[in-house]
């Protein structure tokens, strides 16, 4: 590594099982060399290799070390906290696979903060936030994932998922912060128009958001097709979607 190592920006994604084909690493790749300016790696995390384009690294998922692996789930996020995550210095930004991006999003290396990440939508009296995009720096919060390898039975009772568990303990520690409330945007909330009006107009880009997020049974191709997949409202189809979610 260099001496300027530390300054080193590294995109971080997890792809593991046949949920997300490789076309979601490598459009995600895409987007991010579309809106992020200057140098940065790509990194993906994943047990499956076939189809990623050559510019993405690939590691494998560093082992949960913990029974019922096979339950793990999105639980495999707290991987990233890895003390040694292959070598890795500098500041990582973390985005789920299907996500889109439709502005830059070089503000979100510039942003001060120990430990950034979505503000949950649905109930913002909680602290709880949503692990589609986060920022961190590589190893600094290894403890984090010590402890739920160390508590894992008692943490997963106490909490519904990684975020949970992961936001609960930086805010008990005060290094929890949150984006910007506009940058990333909910498919689900945001962008789909209020009944009755989700009908007549199609989904819509807020304004200030940077990255809409696909959380629930909600993809890019569904909304890009205008599938509900039994989603609470019915949207239109979205064919401006196919202009930020390609390679």
């Amino acid at each position: 590594m260099s001496k300027n190592s530390d300054q080193q920006r590294h995109i971080l994604c997890m792809k593991w099982g046949t949920k997300y084909g490789p076309e979601y690493v490598n459009r995600l790749y895409a987007m991010v060399r579309r809106h992020l300016k200057g140098d940065f790696t790509f990194v993906c995390l994943t047990d499956r290799t076939e189809g990623i384009r050559a510019e993405v690294q690939c590691f494998p998922i560093p082992e949960m070390n913990i029974a019922e692996a096979k339950r793990d789930g999105a639980w495999k996020k707290l991987t990233t906290f890895e003390a040694d995550l292959y070598g890795l210095k500098g500041t990582a930004l973390f985005l789920d696979l299907d996500v889109v991006i439709v502005d830059d999003i070089t503000p979100f290396f510039e942003v001060p903060g120990k430990f950034l990440i979505i503000h949950d939508w649905k109930r913002p009296w909680r602290v709880t936030g949503n692990s589609s995009v986060y920022r961190f720096k590589i190893g600094a919060h290894a403890d984090v994932l010590d402890k739920f390898r160390r508590e894992h039975e008692a943490l997963r009772k106490e909490f519904r998922n990684e975020q949970a568990y992961l936001s609960d303990e930086l805010h008990k520690q005060g290094l929890l912060q949150y984006w910007d409330d506009a940058w990333c945007a909910s498919w689900k909330y945001h962008c789909v128009p209020r009944w009755p009006l989700n009908f007549f107009r199609e989904p819509f880009i807020p304004a200030g958001a940077r990255i809409l997020i696909f959380h629930g049974v909600m993809n890019p191709p569904d909304a890009l097709a205008g599938r509900s997949n039994g989603n609470w409202r019915k949207a239109r189809p979205a064919p401006w979607i196919a202009e930020h979610w390609r390679e």
